[in-house]
């Protein structure tokens, strides 16, 4: 590819909503990090081979004489005379990680077929697609999805995993050159067809809206396998997803234009870390288009207002990717997002190396207590649709935790799950709890959380395609008592000798088994790959430079704003800010970070002159505490759209949680023990440090 294909900067062209933080450029320590990490990456076998890349092109190729091929047959069976089957067309299109250029080895390619208004989706798609590739010696592990939100068919071609939708246009004939990024491809499209074709035009789009894809690319890989490492990377477990953390990282990209990925990376954390959630992260203003599909608009649709982490989508209609994280899963993100901004502002004082910011999180180590899901079939296709529906429901189970302990009880649910070897048809999903940070002890007050327990059970038994066999039982287990099988070789880790308490909330086991969610702040295992969370670095910007210190009544490194309860949504990324260059070869680096942390604090607190068809006027968000801050974005106010539309980034939105248990008739779900989890907040003021 040549260098215009990886820089989008043209005559000074700026991307994104504001303008750049800093355009400075990189200093010869930035060419040497950004050296190291890519060697690091590489070294962690991030990279797929040569000779796997071109067997990938061969097989999207041949997947595309196969559709090909295929809308001929359904043109010539629904009746069309032989020159419109000659001229029937279908194409394949990528999306996702591998359209994005991050996909790893072995990594599933996410793959579009459009093809023309006469041929079905459920009768040719799922129909006689499904049946040629059957035939087909090459073709295995087929397991087509027609009921999912986002229909799918999955299956391997020559030993590569493709995940293939299916979007019908309204066209008789679909041309070569078909440019999907049109918003007149939309035009009488079904919400199905609405929802795959966005995946590939919110991909095409994020590469559009990057200063450099190269940087883009690394930087993103980086932050992949950061969030992997760290157990923050799954939208089905309330999460962020690939689609999330590549639009987080193109908005660093275009802050920071003309910075190498070592700088980005440290630049994540910086801007993230001070991010104040629920403001929106865009790439650009949000259009309300001209077909009435229902964009995200916390004004209009009452729903947008609750999304605690809002990631806009950029091609229409734009939409929150990630309206399913929780109170504890953000949470969760925060302390790992200041984590790795602790992290790389220690490298660069000390020249460290990137392996600390890459150390697995050590999920079985960071609680006292949990709850075990276990999941059981009688075969492998029941154990494959049993497991992703009651995967799907877990972060409405920490929802309605969050919602029956006042969000006063933190659920962490581990991503993915843990295979018993000996019992192949079984499954074990984890989530740990703790008492959340900075939630007042108030003695003797309990939680009982056995009811919401037996409402999640409730919700997963009303399963439609539930066979018998398929069961699941929820405890509540000590950390001690975490089965074997969860650690790498079926082999418990010996407990370091020492424990330090520090900062994290624990939990212990009363003598009458009541969890005891108690004060000690932080679980420090000493000598540990993941010793600590580390406290956070304050810059202290009255010493470095009192001239730059901004006195408006906000935290420097929280921007936390007392006593006002509400906010304007959809504005702290539009607001429009002083460009500060900074010199990358100022010796000054102390100045340089304090001017720099001044110019994050403006995209997220300085406001222009209110205008009155203002996106957001009028929303108040009771759940958070912000300062209200105006936005630039106008949009009309003839929006009629008729169905919601999340793309093909997430299953199902969050249904009301405040809803009739349903008839479980259907479902004889055995026999369970059910989780002790009466929850008592007491004090540790005594704690000795031990832990059990």
């Amino acid at each position: 590819m040549g260098s215009q294909g990886f820089n989008n900067q043209k005559n000074g062209q700026r991307l994104g909503i504001t303008e750049p933080i800093s355009l400075g450029g990189p200093s010869e320590y930035d060419v040497i990090k950004t050296d190291e990490l890519e060697k690091f990456l590489a070294d962690a076998g991030l990279y797929e081979s040569h000779e796997e890349a071109i067997s990938r092109e061969e097989v999207l190729g041949r997947l595309d004489q196969i559709v090909k091929i295929w809308v001929k047959r359904v043109s010539r069976a629904r009746g069309l005379n032989e020159q419109l089957v000659q001229e029937a067309n279908a194409k394949i299109f990528t999306f996702g990680s591998y359209r994005l250029g991050v996909h790893g080895p072995g990594a599933d390619i996410d793959t579009l077929c459009v093809g023309p208004r006469h041929a079905d989706r459920d009768e040719d798609f799922f129909g006689e697609l499904k049946k040629m590739l059957l035939e087909m010696p090459d073709v295995t592990d087929m397991h087509p999805v027609p009921d999912a939100h986002v229909p799918v068919m999955k299956f391997k071609l020559s030993g590569i995993s493709i995940d293939l939708l299916y979007a019908r246009l309204s066209l008789w004939v679909i041309p070569d050159d078909l440019d999907i990024s049109q918003d007149s491809i939309l035009q009488n499209a079904d919400e199905k067809t609405v929802l795959s074709l966005n995946g590939c035009r919110v991909t095409d789009q994020i590469l559009r809206l990057v200063p450099n894809i190269q940087s883009f690319r690394t930087t993103l890989r980086c932050m992949r396998f950061w969030a992997k490492r760290r157990g923050v990377y799954s939208n089905v477990a309330g999460f962020l997803g690939g689609i999330n953390w590549a639009l987080l990282v193109a908005r660093i990209c275009q802050l920071y234009p003309n910075a190498l990925p070592n700088m980005l990376v440290s630049r994540f954390f910086r801007v993230y870390t001070q991010w104040r959630w629920p403001n929106p992260v865009m790439l650009c203003a949000i259009e309300e288009g001209s077909l009435g599909l229902q964009i995200w608009d916390p004004r209009r649709n009452p729903k947008d207002k609750y999304h605690l982490m809002p990631i806009i989508t950029p091609a229409y209609p734009s939409m929150n990717s990630s309206y399913n994280v929780s109170s504890s899963t953000l949470q969760i993100m925060t302390e790992e997002f200041k984590r790795g901004h602790d992290i790389c502002e220690a490298m660069v004082l000390s020249n460290g190396s990137w392996l600390e910011l890459f150390e697995p999180y050590r999920f079985f180590e960071a609680y006292k207590n949990y709850l075990q899901i276990d999941i059981v079939a009688e075969n492998d296709e029941d154990m494959l649709n049993w497991k992703g529906w009651v995967e799907s429901r877990i972060r409405y189970l920490v929802l309605k935790i969050e919602r029956d302990t006042s969000k006063m009880l933190q659920c962490h649910p581990h991503p993915g799950d843990f295979s018993d070897k000996s019992n192949p048809f079984h499954c074990s999903y984890f989530l740990g709890l703790q008492r959340k940070e900075g939630v007042p002890v108030n003695e003797a007050k309990k939680f009982d959380i056995r009811l919401t327990v037996d409402e999640f059970k409730a919700n997963v038994g009303s399963y439609s395609s539930w066979k018998p066999g398929m069961d699941m039982n929820v405890t509540h287990i000590k950390r001690r008592d975490i089965p074997a099988f969860v650690f790498p070789g079926g082999i418990r880790p010996t407990r370091p000798a020492r424990v330090s308490l520090e900062g994290r909330q624990t939990l212990e086991t009363s003598a009458a088994g009541s969890v005891d969610v108690a004060t000690s702040v932080d679980v420090n295992v000493v000598d540990g790959p993941d010793a600590d969370r580390r406290k956070r670095k304050r810059d202290d910007d009255t010493s470095i430079a009192p001239e730059l210190v901004r006195n408006d009544g906000l935290s420097t490194d929280g921007f936390s704003v007392g006593g006002v309860t509400h906010m304007r949504v959809n504005v702290v990324d539009q607001v429009g800010i002083k460009t500060e260059i900074l010199d990358q070869n100022n010796e000054d680096i102390s100045g340089q970070l304090t001017s720099e942390k001044l110019a994050i604090e403006k995209l997220m607190s300085e406001s222009p002159q209110e205008d009155d068809n203002n996106f957001a006027k009028g929303i108040d968000m009771e759940f958070s505490t912000v300062k209200p801050v105006p936005s630039s974005v106008t949009i009309s106010n003839n929006n009629t759209g008729t169905f919601s539309v999340n793309g093909n980034l997430e299953e199902l939105e969050a249904p009301e949680l405040d809803v009739p248990l349903p008839n479980l008739s259907h479902a004889t779900v055995a026999s369970q023990k059910k989780p002790i989890m009466r929850l008592s907040f007491t004090s540790l003021a005594k704690a000795t440090g031990n832990s059990t």
